[in-house]
């Protein structure tokens, strides 16, 4: 197989695990085989034109589904064979692997069959399994049942194929597309078949359905799509029948759904005027990350799964950048299903405030100890911790706030912060830690304390370590542990001081929550109405200060030290940090995502409410440069300050950074393999 992994095709979908689906919903005519070929390969046409690497038919597409005894009818059957036949010939000159639905005769009799066609190729055909023969259903009443076949052919048309429910249909050329198809009510069988083809290697499930419409059976088919497209660890590709199909007794919608991982990738428009043709792109390549990274798929594999034929097929991928189609989050630990945003943002401040209630409750001390700066760490983490007070019916006074001005203090800042521990009644004090500062950098013989403009690595960690310092023997003094504010993010860039230091707490609260979902809870609890609306004008001013350490003073023209200047944007670091650590990305495919998501401030997902004024974007060579930096650091350099967490609670299931949970590593590991993948995957690269 040539090699597609060079910098020449890193625009192109295939080159990074992507397989473009497609459901059609053809206009047929009941009975009316020649009508419903030509509709059928219209469509085929137009999925070749979008460059589908598949097309999923309804059932029975070839003849229609509700002609009820005309299936029994020799001339119709006849026709269908003839229409196969002309299928065939003509995908000669289409890429898209095609499933079209059939009823075929073998040995006296009729099953009820998905046919996978490709480029002038019978593959192979699938007979139903289950046959509904219950309220408006009489399937039984014309088909024989394919479920216990096994390892048979059958010949359509002077062509001989695979038959049975026991295959699956590769692409020797394209890996991770690997196809299992099903029918119909096989999907709502307590064991669908699709459950033993994804065991047995498939990644992408699809179904030919002739499922009738009723109130709420579309709730019904999403349902049953996203959950077997997560418990079989696959993409799940549903295409029911439309317009045109007799109406006698019943009605159709025409839905069809793709859904990856429990993930719905599209849907297409119900009881549509005219033919549909719904596209996504599936990523196999993350479903087998899935599938790499969960034992229990491999022992379900190794215990339930039964044995399957592969069938192999040329599909000559075009290996182009023809786009990618498929919504991406541009902030994956953010919640961004509108119909659940209270409930998602609910959990997650409530997982934390549930933590540090039980850690608080096992101590036996009386207060809790947080350093509060007006930035956005301390910030969340104080309002969690005031949380605590209400649910456990303490006064807020527990909690004893400490701001520390060091030398680089803004007013803005330590005013944000006292009028937040006001504003939510808390205990507050301050220590001007300068004098213990200036005092520890003579001790130490730094230029600083001779008076130098010298403000390296030793002049910020003599501040961050004297503020952690204070903070543990204040809670040695008054009965006290220490609430821990660093974030998931600083953790992946090793962005904290070690040891007595910010990356250590008695309980690290915001340890699972990364910087972009932190800006989102304290929006969303200013929304939802959490605290007073003093303590909301609090909050939305400390939304709006610039990130920063405040350890170095403003330079001469007033700038202050900016922490994404310097390390890069959060919202891009922590898009990097969920590819990397959820399903482990390639680097190279990272950056295609990023790209795709960040290059259009006006395209894509935006989180709900997302503020206009903060919608940026990103170009290639942006997003390149600050995912090294991430790689660098996140791989050798972070890990070391990681290994020696303190406990805290797992917020979302885009994964957490302790060593006793989600991601263990050695600390002395290098970043080569990482940065050497991207910066020769990228365009430009020699």
């Amino acid at each position: 197989m040539t090699d597609r992994t060079g910098p020449e095709h890193f625009f192109a979908l295939h080159r990074h695990g992507f397989v473009r689906v497609a459901t059609a919903t053809p206009r047929v005519r009941p009975a009316d085989v020649g009508f419903n070929r030509d509709a059928i390969l219209d469509e085929a046409r137009r999925a070749h034109e979008a460059r589908a690497d598949l097309v999923v038919f309804p059932e029975l597409s070839v003849s229609s589904y509700a002609i009820d005894d005309l299936l029994l009818q020799a001339a119709l059957l006849d026709a269908v064979e003839a229409a196969v036949a002309a299928i065939v010939a003509a995908s000669a000159d289409l890429a898209p692997v095609l499933l079209i639905g059939a009823p075929l005769r073998r040995d006296g009799r009729l099953y009820n069959c998905a046919l996978a066609i490709s480029r002038g190729r019978l593959l192979g055909v699938v007979p139903k399994s289950y046959l509904p023969n219950y309220r408006e259903y009489y399937e039984k009443r014309w088909f024989a049942p394919g479920r216990d076949l096994a390892g048979l052919t059958i010949r359509v048309a002077g062509r001989d194929a695979a038959f049975g429910p026991d295959l699956l249909f590769a692409a020797d050329d394209l890996p991770g597309f690997v196809l299992h198809a099903e029918i119909c009510e096989d999907f709502w069988a307590a064991v669908p078949p699709s459950t033993g083809g994804a065991l047995a290697g498939a990644t992408i499930l699809a179904n030919l359905s002739a499922s009738n419409i009723t109130i709420g059976k579309s709730d019904e088919r999403h349902l049953l799509c996203r959950s077997q497209s997560a418990r079989a660890a696959a993409a799940y590709v549903y295409s029911a029948a439309g317009p045109g199909e007799s109406t006698t007794d019943l009605a159709w919608d025409g839905q069809g759904v793709v859904y990856e991982l429990g993930d719905l990738l599209g849907e297409s428009e119900r009881f549509p005027a005219e033919p549909q043709l719904l596209l996504a792109d599936v990523d196999t390549a993350r479903i087998l990350s899935e599938r790499l990274r969960t034992g229990t798929f491999d022992d379900a594999a190794r215990g339930l799964a039964r044995p399957f034929r592969r069938v192999g097929f040329d599909h000559r991928p075009h290996w182009q950048d023809v786009g990618l189609i498929r919504p991406i989050r541009r902030f994956p630990f953010v919640p961004n299903r509108k119909s659940h945003l209270d409930l998602d943002c609910y959990e997650a401040f409530n997982i934390q405030v549930e933590g540090l209630a039980r850690r608080f409750e096992s101590t036996a001390g009386s207060h809790m100890v947080i350093g509060v700066s007006g930035g956005l760490d301390s910030t969340h983490a104080l309002i969690v911790a005031a949380k605590v007070c209400d649910r456990l019916g303490l006064p807020r006074s527990a909690i004893l706030g400490f701001t520390m001005p060091g030398f680089a203090t803004s007013e803005g800042t330590k005013s944000n912060a006292w009028k937040l521990m006001d504003a939510l009644g808390v205990t507050g004090e301050e220590i001007d830690i300068r004098p213990a500062a200036r005092q520890m950098l003579a001790d130490m013989g730094h230029p600083f304390a001779e008076g130098e403009p010298v403000y390296d690595v030793a002049f910020e960690n003599v501040q961050a370590g004297l503020r952690t310092d204070y903070l543990f023997r204040l809670a040695n003094q008054r009965r006290g542990f220490v609430i821990g504010t660093g974030d998931l993010s600083e953790l992946a860039l090793g962005w904290c001081t070690y040891g007595v230091g910010d990356q250590m707490s008695h309980y690290g609260v915001n340890a699972g929550v990364p910087k972009t979902l932190i800006q989102y809870l304290i929006r969303w609890s200013v929304a939802s109405n959490q605290f007073d609306a003093g303590t909301d004008a609090v909050l939305e001013a400390i939304l709006a200060t610039e990130i920063s350490p405040e350890l170095v003073p403003a330079d001469a023209e007033g700038r202050i030290q900016s922490t994404e200047s310097r390390i890069g944007p959060y919202e891009l670091h922590d898009f990097f940090l969920h590819h990397t650590i959820r399903f482990g990305q390639r680097p190279s495919k990272v950056a295609f995502l990023a790209w795709h998501a960040w290059r259009d401030a006006r395209a894509g997902l935006w989180p709900i409410d997302f503020p206009e004024a903060a919608r940026r974007s990103y170009d290639l060579e942006t997003i390149a440069r600050w995912l090294e930096v991430f790689l660098g650091r996140f791989f050798g350099f972070a890990q070391f300050k990681r290994s020696a967490l303190p406990n805290g609670p797992k917020v979302s299931a885009g994964g957490a950074l302790s060593p006793r949970g989600d991601w263990r590593a050695p600390s002395d590991a290098t970043a080569a393999p990482w940065i050497d993948e991207l910066r020769r995957s990228l365009p430009g690269a020699r």
